[in-house]
Formats: C-alpha cells, structure tokens, sequence
C-alpha cells in the first residue's frame, strides 16, 4: 500500500540499458532518452565529461588527458563504476526534480545475465537514486513490447539481436521456457568489417565507419544481383597515409558471415529444444525478430531459408524491449510474474 502511494508521486522508468543503445521509457510519456551507452571521462581525475551522443561524438578523437568508452560489453557491465554514472546521468536527466520520492525503475537486462552481473545492474541503479528496482530478461521485455500473447498456453519465439548480445527465447504462460544467449551481436559485426578491410585492402577504419558500413550496404542474404558499393576513408597500414577506397556488399556479407553463422545456429538450438508441442505454434506463429540487429537487411531471409520457418521482423525493433519493460510499468502483477528473482 505505502509503495503505491509513492508511486503517485514519482515518475516510474523503464530502462533498456544496451551496450550499444539506452533508451528510457517515463510512465505516462513514453520513450524519453535514446543515446548511445559512452562516457567520455577526465583520465587523471576520473571525472565524467560528457555522456550519450555528446560523448559518441568524441570516440577515437580525443587527446591523451580524455577517454571515451563503453562501459557495457556484450550485454554486461564492464566497468560498474562508470555504468553507474551514465544511469545516473540519464535517470536525472528524464526524472521530474519536483517529485521528492525516488522512482521505481524496471531494466530489461540479457536473459544469459549471472548472478553477479544481476547484481552489478541493482547496484548500479541503486546508486542512481532508484526507490524499487525490477530486472526483466530482455528477450521476454521484447515479446511484450511488440504484442506477443505470453499469457496464452502457446509457443511464441523471439529473437532479441543487440550490440552485444543475441537473446533467443520460447516464451509461454508468462514464462521462458527455453532461452539461449550468445555474446554475438552488432558490435561482433562491426569488428568483422573492421579486421576485414585491415587484412584485405591494408586499410585500417574506425568502429564508427564499420557501423555505416554494415547500415548502408550490410546484408545476410543476397537477394538480387544489385552489388552496392560504398567509397569509405581509413588509414593506409603500409604507407600510413590516409585514403579513400571503395568496398562492395559483397565483401561485407562475406566480413559478416561468421557472427551472423553463431545467430543463426543459436536460433537453430533453440528451435531443436523447443517441447514439440510448443514447436507446432511456431511452426504457425512463426519467429520474431526485434533488436537493432534485425533491421540487417535479407537476416530474415536467411532464417527462412535455414529454418524454413516464417520469420517476422518487429515493427519498431529498436524499441521492442524499452516498450516492453515499459509496458510493464502500468501492470504490476505482470511486472511480479515476469521480472527475475
């Protein structure tokens, strides 16, 4: 009773806190923050300088004295003390300073998480000035965030593609009932691109080139015979001169073969553990992609001709676990049923 007159007076969030993306969801406004999960920090005196896009832009541009970093790798916190900041960071900045009482914040989190990265995340939110904390394994906040039935006794699968990780879960009766996460991702990708260009056209290119690569002429599956090129700018590694060469569809389909593989054969476990009768809804159902990896163009593509199962990309995958653990915010016997221990 005494936590839900609380809850009157402070702004609840819901927070997917991504290793490449957070984004903040407030109670009765919706999405308010989506900024890239950087700090960029003062390396004598461990003061933070910069957070989200304002730090992004800083990447491999600073001097000696700054660094700008991630503090998540592939899902998980790599450096708590800076995680800590940023959550901070973006929990002031979305919550109403009028209301005197802390706000209850739910995280979607992935659903591989250990016992003390569970704890790393609480810890982190604790110090950000959070009243309740609720973690939801992000496969399941992304089934609810693009209106999967995960009440009904029915198989639904999902599959969650992040930076860092790839969350693939059967969900029913409000429960996991099968899950496998793999710490493959977009940024696996990105380093793919990277190492490819370095190794075959002796040019060196940043993390943030790579991710316009993968965006603008990334594919998994090769629909037609368009073969889309792209001019890109690096450092030649034998003259150390900078250049300018031009990279096909093809080489980066190749550069990507071996993360967007480990996706693959993740979903493909997942599917050859399913109970068969949950089995049998999928087959109907089909799989739902959501995660900024889904939007890869011919991903899906390459599943139905794997699996030769129907495969749906998520209206709005970015989004589907914020909305999700969003949604769960207005319904707190749904929160108690699906958050984790």
């Amino acid at each position: 009773m005494f936590q839900n007159i609380l809850g009157w007076f402070s702004n609840d969030l819901a927070v997917d806190l991504g290793t490449a993306n957070t984004l903040v969801f407030v109670k009765g406004k919706g999405i308010v923050c989506n900024e890239p999960s950087v700090v960029a920090i003062q390396r004598d005196t461990g003061k933070v300088i910069a957070v989200g896009t304002e730090a992004q832009r800083m990447m491999g541009k600073t001097p000696a004295n700054i660094v700008a970093m991630r503090p998540l790798k592939d899902g998980v916190i790599a450096d708590f003390d800076k995680t800590g900041e940023m959550l901070k960071y973006f929990i002031r900045r979305v919550h109403n300073r009028k209301s005197f009482v802390s706000p209850r914040i739910v995280i979607g989190v992935p659903s591989g998480i250990t016992q003390v990265e569970q704890r790393a995340v609480r810890d982190a939110a604790e110090a950000s000035g959070a009243r309740e904390i609720y973690l939801v394994e992000e496969p399941m906040a992304a089934a609810i965030g693009v209106g999967l039935p995960i009440g009904e006794p029915t198989g639904n699968m999902i599959v969650d593609i992040g930076g860092g990780t790839t969350d693939v879960a059967v969900i029913s009766l409000h429960g996991i009932v099968y899950s496998k996460a793999v710490r493959v991702g977009g940024d696996k990708m990105d380093e793919a691109i990277v190492n490819y260009i370095k190794n075959k056209a002796k040019t060196l290119i940043g993390d943030r080139t790579a991710e316009q690569i993968k965006r603008q002429i990334g594919s998994a599956f090769k629909v037609n015979d368009e073969n889309k090129s792209m001019d890109i700018k690096g450092r030649d590694l034998v003259s150390g001169i900078p250049r300018s060469i031009v990279i096909f569809e093809d080489e980066i389909r190749e550069a990507i073969n071996e993360p967007v593989t480990m996706i693959v054969t993740t979903i493909k476990t997942a599917l050859e553990n399913t109970p068969p009768e949950l089995a049998a809804d999928i087959v109907d159902r089909g799989i739902i992609l959501a995660g900024g990896g889904a939007l890869l163009r011919g991903l899906d593509l390459l599943l139905k001709h794997t699996t030769g199962l129907p495969v749906i990309v998520a209206e709005d995958p970015l989004c589907a676990v914020v909305n999700g653990v969003g949604k769960v915010l207005d319904d707190l016997d749904i929160l108690k049923r699906v958050a984790m221990n």
